[in-house]
């Protein structure tokens, strides 16, 4: 880099920086927080805080995997069943109408995969405690977005 590119690139940013443009990781762009009280199945109490440039930098392949499980209709009504308390596969199979054993291993196996559905006892199925929170804000976050919540 030649001086005249130096004392340019400098000028550059000092002009950026009186105008007020900020860069990616630029602490001021803000955070991100999310925070629950919730008694299912046991309380939890849960708050989390990010930067807002350290959300932009999480690696998208482990997000969109949760974002697509969550986003099935039948994975759905599994969470809202599990949201209540463990289940047994019989009673998860019944109670959003599945016909086969076979379709509800398909299911969870994507749950489990994204990490939000755990095997709590032999045939019982369960939201890890740490994850009900969490994925009550994904689902009012999607409320939100849909403006069901205006």
């Amino acid at each position: 880099m030649s001086d005249v590119d130096a004392k340019l690139a400098e000028l550059e940013a000092r002009i950026d920086a009186l105008e007020g443009h900020r860069g990616p990781d630029d602490p001021a762009r803000g955070f991100v927080e999310y925070q629950g009280r919730v008694d299912f199945d046991g309380e939890i109490d849960w708050t989390i805080r990010y930067s807002a440039a350290s959300v932009l930098r999480l690696p998208a392949n482990a997000r969109v995997e949760v974002l697509a499980a969550l986003g099935h209709p039948v994975r759905h009504a599994l969470i809202q069943e599990l949201l209540d308390g463990p289940r047994t596969g019989t009673e998860l199979t019944e109670a959003v109408g599945l016909t086969s054993a076979g379709q509800l291993h398909h299911h969870m196996r994507a749950l489990s995969s994204a990490k939000i559905v755990e095997q709590h006892s032999r045939g019982t199925y369960r939201i890890p405690p740490p994850k009900v929170v969490p994925v009550l804000i994904l689902m009012t976050a999607a409320a939100d977005i849909a403006d069901l919540l205006r």
